[in-house]
């Protein structure tokens, strides 16, 4: 038992690993840490300071904090029996806390391994060279391709990058190792078994509330990997001044377990010690007399602790026969002779051991080292704690948290909560002051009493009241308003004070935490523009970015965790196969490579996704690029898929510069199009015109010959005419010339037949018959007049002779 009072000082480093094995100094050690948080020598220990600081944050993050400061502020030595006033606190910093925490929920992240051992260096390496080699030589394996129609290409050609930043943007969006694959399936199974997203929340939680937050990974073979959360009301370690707690020595968690929970973990333990155990501590610390504890008498306050030393690994290197060297592994106490033949060899490494302690007793229930050791393969060296514990604004041992700052502008709107309740109680309704000598003085006429009663009620049913001027004594009346309205205004100022007062205190919690009204949820001015809320709302983010930073942190390091925790079970855990499949069932492809893992070193980081100030920047450069025509409507999907802002923005600058290029190729194209159509434009008008003058010459000479047939049958036709008219003409002559010789003919034997008359009358007629031939016509001349020419060729020779 530890003597309240005594102080405690952890055991000597400087010693054998002999004995820093045994149970002594395990003891010793528990012992230190014990009386290091639960002594009371100031009047209060060190964990139950934290234990109610925390207590009372996590009161007023939900809004249920004592009323009892509120109820001294308001009493008057110590009565309230006048004051009837609802006590419950007004729950203002819920609502800051839910709107961070959630916040912080909504930035979704990327759990992301980079294999950073010789294997996979030189695999992403030769990947890289066969790439830059297509580049450099695309010219002449492509006319190989032209020439041959083999593909040399050692990669797709389609995805080849066109510039070096292309590749360097190739490597890091679309490259990735299966070994790579394989390990973050597994980091993120894990993640999922244990529900790491629940836990996440609560780590989250207690950020915002308590200014810090833990987690812790263990192993074992029956649930192998398990990831939970710890809470920081029963966390004990080392003084430390970083907030990332990177060089504690212990760390560890106060637990208070039952009896039946504490045989099945330690079964040597007999039913006379759980009996002691579970009735040692109830009455003795002052940190189990606490509101929160467990009051069941078989519950029993454990310490769960670890502890970092080093330990020296000794090796006795002899010369063999041979001429080699052998060496074997011996205690840090071995110390050989001064010979030749043997050598001492040594090295300091981190060890963890793991502890198990029943406070207020010097009972070690277990103390050894440390199973699973993770051990980063980059420095075997270093050993790495299963806790992973963060406080952002940590100094010289104090934690500062959002909620902490708030308290007390959340006690003073409390304050003036309780006062307007005041207020508002005492605050009189406006009534009326009624003259009761006035009343007397009138007369309704109708016999009715106009008693102050009537009055009242003709009042506040018609609004109208009866009054007289004039007194039956003829008198002046004084009074002759026997009612008069009384105004109670002189609370409303009151109450309009205690408004502004709460307004301001509220206002004073926006300016503390960076909450401000574009993010807690309050109705924004209307007046103000789209783009100044949002950036107001930027800037609160901006206030509490680092909260977001600090969980980030806790499940990087949880990730880290896994990542080293998966190399030690698929290499050595008998639980390796059932791993493997629980974790190659969603990808089939990734088995063979997870039974690999182990042989790898990987450098484990986030990438957070993008809030939404960023994806505004991001989809405003989309859509400019967009409207100027710079990228496709492909291009932008692609960037919008890119969770990196940096990245993003780098793709967007390679696709705009890509479709530059594509954009001026295809330019010279269209010219080079343009030119030959215009070239195989001019040379079918060419073409068109020989084929138009041809076809004009042909219909001239169809013409001609068509002319010259026609002019052959006229002549045809003409000579035919000409013909028959020449035979009708040579028979008229022949006609002509047989009626002449016929007339001859007569004539003649006429001649013969009146010879003789003549003869006889001869003398007498001679005279006559000379004058009447002298008289008489020629014959009729019947020949054609110019139709009987054949182009010079007559027909007179034709004629009759």
């Amino acid at each position: 038992m530890i003597n309240k009072g005594v102080k405690g000082s952890f055991p000597s480093q400087a010693v054998s690993d002999l004995e820093k094995m045994t149970i002594e100094y395990g003891s010793q050690v528990g012992r230190a840490i014990e009386h290091e948080w639960f002594s009371n020598t100031t009047g209060s220990s060190m964990y139950m300071n934290n234990r109610t600081n925390f207590h009372n944050l996590r009161l007023y993050a939900r809004g249920e904090q004592s009323v009892k400061k509120y109820k001294d502020e308001l009493s008057i030595n110590g009565d309230l029996s006048y004051l009837n006033l609802d006590w419950k606190p007004v729950p203002i910093i819920s609502k800051f806390v839910d709107i961070v925490v959630n916040g912080m929920a909504d930035r979704s992240y990327d759990i992301k391994a980079y294999s950073q051992d010789p294997a996979a260096i030189k695999e992403r390496t030769d990947y890289v060279s066969s790439i830059a080699e297509d580049m450099q030589s695309k010219e002449l394996k492509d006319q190989i391709i032209n020439e041959t129609g083999f593909d040399v290409y050692n990669t797709d050609q389609s995805t080849l990058p066109a510039s070096n930043e292309e590749l360097q943007l190739h490597m890091q969006l679309d490259y990735k190792q299966a070994i790579e694959i394989a390990e973050e399936e597994a980091i993120n199974s894990v993640f999922d078994k244990n529900k790491y997203d629940h836990i996440s929340r609560r780590v989250n939680y207690d950020l915002v509330v308590l200014g810090i937050g833990a987690a812790k990974s263990t192993f074992n073979k029956a649930e192998g990997i398990k990831v939970e959360y710890v809470d920081p009301i029963n966390l004990v370690y080392s003084y430390t001044e970083s907030p990332y707690f990177e060089d504690i020595y212990y760390v560890g968690e106060v637990k208070e377990i039952y009896v039946n929970e504490l045989k099945k973990q330690f079964p040597q333990l007999t039913n006379e010690e759980l009996e002691q155990f579970s009735g040692y501590n109830k009455n003795n610390y002052d940190y189990t007399n606490y509101d929160l504890s467990n009051q069941d008498e078989n519950a029993v306050t454990v310490l769960y602790f670890e502890y970092k030393t080093h330990m020296n690994q000794t090796y006795k290197i002899k010369n063999t026969a041979t001429g080699g060297k052998k060496a074997i592994e011996k205690d840090d106490t071995f110390n050989p002779p001064q010979s030749e033949e043997f050598e001492r060899v040594n090295r300091a490494i981190e060890v963890i051991y793991e502890g198990v302690k029943i406070v207020g007793t010097d009972t070690i229930l277990k103390w050894e080292l440390k199973k699973n050791m993770m051990r980063p393969k980059a420095d075997t060296t270093k050993a790495q704690m299963g806790y992973a514990l963060v406080a952002p604004r940590k100094y010289k041992g104090r934690i500062n948290s959002l909620v902490s700052r708030i308290t007390g502008f959340a006690d003073m709107i409390q304050l003036t909560h309780l006062k307007l309740q005041q207020v508002l109680s005492r605050v009189v309704p406006d009534g009326v002051y009624m003259d009761a000598d006035s009343l007397a003085e009138i007369d309704l006429g109708n016999g009715t009493n106009y008693n102050p009663q009537e009055a009242l009620n003709m009042y506040f049913q018609t609004g109208s009241i009866i009054g007289r001027s004039m007194t039956q004594d003829g008198d002046m009346n004084r009074n002759r308003l026997p009612i008069t309205e009384l105004n109670s205004s002189n609370g409303q100022a009151k109450i309009s004070s205690l408004i502004n007062t709460y307004q301001y205190y509220l206002q004073m919690i926006r300016d503390v935490t960076g909450l401000n009204e574009a993010r807690d949820g309050s109705l924004a001015d209307k007046n103000a523009l789209v783009g100044l809320q949002k950036l107001a709302a930027a800037n609160s983010n901006t206030a509490t970015r680092h909260l977001l930073q600090s969980s980030l942190y806790i499940s990087l390091t949880m990730a880290e965790c896994i990542s080293m925790r998966i190399s030690d079970v698929i290499e050595y855990s008998p639980t390796r196969d059932s791993f493997i499949k629980s974790i190659g069932k969603f990808n089939v492809s990734t088995l063979n490579e997870m039974a690999n893992l182990h042989l790898h070193d990987f450098g484990i980081f986030i990438e957070l996704a993008p809030d939404e100030e960023e994806k505004a920047k991001l989809e405003n450069n989309i859509q400019m690029a967009i409207q100027q025509n710079s990228i496709n409507l492909e291009d932008a999907i692609d960037i919008r898929e890119v969770r990196n802002i940096k990245l993003a923005n780098q793709l967007l600058k390679i696709r705009r510069a890509k479709k530059a290029a594509e954009d001026q190729a295809q330019a010279q194209a269209n010219i080079q199009a343009q030119a030959q159509a215009n070239q195989q434009s001019t040379q079918a008008a060419a073409l068109a015109e020989t084929q138009k003058q041809q076809a004009l010459t042909e219909s001239k000479v169809q013409l001609a010959q068509a002319q010259a047939q026609y002019d052959i049958q006229k002549l045809e036709r003409e000579a035919a005419i000409k013909k028959e008219l020449m035979e009708y003409e040579f028979n008229l002559n022949i006609q002509l010339q047989q009626a002449t010789q016929a007339s001859v003919d007569a004539k003649d034997k006429f001649k013969e037949d009146r010879k003789d008359e003549r003869t006889k009358i001869q003398a007498t007629q001679q005279s006559e018959l000379i004058d009447q031939r002298k008289n008489n016509a020629p014959p009729k001349n019947f020949e054609s007049a110019g139709f009987d020419n054949l182009g010079g060729f007559g027909l007179e020779q034709f004629e009759p002779r």
